[in-house]
């Protein structure tokens, strides 16, 4: 496992049941949240959870996910010091890439001064999940997208159809030619595909394909998880994926069951795509079903 790859268990590893609540306030305790500069004014943070996308200029701030609720504070801190004309840069616009609880936990800190802005879908979710506040909700929703101008950048907020969930929603910064995926990626990694909640392997794949189309070699691409990545990266993750329903489509041909598959595994040239949250019998898994 990589160190990409340790990082994303450790953030993802607070969703699985069973991990104790003192565990994850120990874990939140020791996270330091670090930002990247892309772009003047376009950074990447990261921390325990999703990956931040941020836009820091003479409008203001917006952040794209905002991990869990715990962190909420460190990330305020981190984004003061990026926007260094306001003593305290709180976020005018929240933008959820998808309803997960490591994207959306800062929702009810944010949403206090902010606007929360996602797809119809990830609105639907988290309104009916009984546990969301009112305050955490989205306030702005899309279908199909939706466009901002903001410091002096036009962001493009796509819906991708069904992929990771059936909420998903990409990003692009026009001029600053960079592209937040929220969970349509995992640079280096097995994907989770949320099958319970609109996910298809299918259409995940068809999703990265539609965004490989529209970038182009100098475009900076900020997975959902793992470090930031070109469009060579992203097309190696798409070819993974390809090839893994390739193989997955063989084996239910040749009358193998699911059991089967598991037992055999999969061909030595997936192993480095193993990782602890999404280990390669979970992507069998979800292949299979």
């Amino acid at each position: 496992m990589n160190t990409a790859q340790k990082l994303a268990a450790i953030a993802l590893a607070l969703l699985i049941p069973g991990e104790t609540l003192a565990h994850g306030h120990d874990r939140f305790a020791k996270v330091e949240i670090v930002a990247q500069e892309l772009k003047p004014g376009i950074y990447m943070l990261t921390g325990s959870g999703g990956n931040i996308g941020v836009s820091a200029g003479e409008d203001g701030v917006l952040i794209i996910d905002d991990q869990f609720a715990p962190l909420a504070e460190k990330i305020q801190a981190a984004l003061n010091k990026l926007a260094p004309n306001q003593k305290i840069a709180k976020p005018k616009f929240i933008i959820n890439t998808h309803y997960h609880g490591d994207h959306v936990g800062g929702n009810t800190h944010f949403g206090k001064d902010g606007t929360i802005m996602a797809h119809d879908n990830v609105y639907r979710r988290l309104s009916t999940d009984g546990k969301t506040s009112a305050g955490a909700l989205p306030v702005v929703t899309w279908d199909e997208g939706i466009n901002l101008y903001f410091n002096d950048d036009k962001l493009r907020v796509m819906h991708m159809g069904t992929g990771h969930t059936d909420g998903d929603s990409v990003v692009y910064w026009d001029s600053g030619n960079v592209v937040h995926m929220g969970d349509l990626f995992f640079n280096g990694m097995f994907p989770y595909v949320d099958l319970n909640a609109g996910g298809s392997v299918q259409s995940y794949l068809d999703s990265v394909n539609q965004v490989i189309a529209a970038v182009d070699d100098d475009t900076q691409i900020i997975p959902g998880h793992g470090p930031l990545a070109s469009k060579a990266d992203l097309k190696a993750f798409a070819d993974m994926i390809a090839a893994s329903i390739e193989w997955a489509d063989a084996q239910k041909a040749a009358g193998k069951t699911l059991e089967q598959m598991k037992a055999e595994g999969m061909p030595a040239e997936f192993e480095p795509w193993n990782w602890r949250f999404i280990t390669e019998e979970k992507w069998i898994d979800t292949l299979g079903r």
